[in-house]
């Protein structure tokens, strides 16, 4: 992990308060730049999203599907919890919470735009960053690409129904034309677009291809930082006179992301999965690709909406609470292993 990576969650504190002081300073300058839509889509934020997710999905390689067969405990585990587990906790623990625990905490009429920013964030699994963290706990290369390869795969097709029913469920429009604009956007386009670009590296070698990813891998943190900024940018009066929404918001996020790393680290545990899948497992099962959720958000409800800062609030939370979570992995190796073994 880069030191810019191990400390994402800093920079992204810091674009809060960027953010929020150029809204202030430039407010006409925000809504220039709100206003650069085409269908619903802001432009600026488009090309920034692109920025972000094309050379993420580069290092996918869908030719690793073969691997499955070899993982498919592992995967298995992985699949129930990441799209049979993972968006309906989280859409069941943000109306517990945002819904009705905290709403009087929160602005008037607000919690229904949050709760559908943690279900656009808990419905896609990560792509890129859990490459890192399947690194840091030693985790089975073969098992971690598969695995994402597939994930990614599912995520074109399952990706619009999955949050239309539930933002359905919680009772929230569909904009279902500007649901599937997303999906083409940011989800089909980037996957053949980054597919075509990887074939065309790889030709010149893999050293080629790691080349590429060194140079642009700057750029997608860039864009994601400065996506952050012209966030908070529309945001910030509503933070400075409601902080403490961030960490309410939080809250669920934080349930949800032990909640599923514990029941996939668990039920690995008991099918007798391997140390070094169930680690990288326990990861995917917990981790969001936060970029997508931040993509879909502006688009279905707008830069300035709660479904936004709710999705941004979980690039927050991202790296601490995944670093802890390798750690607790790491560390309970030893009775991982006598429980699979003692199977």
């Amino acid at each position: 992990m880069s030191l810019f990576e191990r400390y994402l969650s800093l920079w992204v504190a810091l674009c809060i308060v960027a953010g929020i002081t150029l809204g202030h300073l430039a407010p006409a300058a925000f809504a220039a730049i709100a206003a650069m839509e085409v269908a619903r889509v802001n432009l600026v934020v488009a090309v920034l999203i692109w920025l972000m997710i094309v050379p993420m999905l580069l290092r996918v390689d869908f030719g690793a599907l073969h691997s499955v067969r070899r993982h498919w405990r592992g995967i298995g585990v992985t699949l129930l919890v990441n799209w049979a587990i993972k968006p309906f906790s989280m859409a069941l623990l943000g109306t517990a919470f945002l819904g009705y625990l905290f709403a009087p905490l929160l602005p008037a009429g607000a919690s229904s735009s949050y709760i559908a920013g943690l279900i656009l964030l808990a419905a896609a699994p990560c792509t890129a960053m859990v490459f890192v963290w399947s690194n840091l706990v030693d985790g089975e290369p073969n098992y971690t690409l598969s695995q994402v390869a597939l994930n990614d795969l599912i995520m074109v097709v399952a990706f619009a129904p999955l949050v239309g029913l539930l933002l359905g469920v919680a009772s929230i429009t569909v904009p279902w034309n500007t649901l599937m604009l997303s999906v083409g956007l940011y989800i089909v386009v980037p996957v053949l677009v980054s597919q075509v670009l990887r074939r065309a590296l790889l030709r010149g070698g893999g050293a080629r291809l790691d080349r590429f990813l060194s140079a642009v891998g700057p750029f997608s943190l860039a864009s994601l930082l400065l996506t952050l900024v012209l966030l908070f940018g529309f945001q910030g009066e509503q933070i400075v006179r409601q902080p403490l929404v961030i960490v309410l918001i939080a809250v669920p996020i934080l349930f949800q992301v032990y909640l599923n790393a514990g029941i996939a680290y668990g039920l690995s545990r008991r099918l007798g999965v391997d140390w070094c899948v169930a680690g990288p497992s326990a990861l995917i099962g917990a981790s969001n690709f936060f970029e997508l959720a931040v993509a879909a958000a502006i688009s279905l409800f707008g830069l300035g909406s709660g479904a936004a800062l709710a999705t941004v609030v979980g690039v927050l939370v991202e790296v601490p609470v995944m670093l802890s979570i390798v750690a607790m992995v790491k560390r309970t190796r030893p009775w991982y292993e006598r429980g699979v073994t003692a199977g």
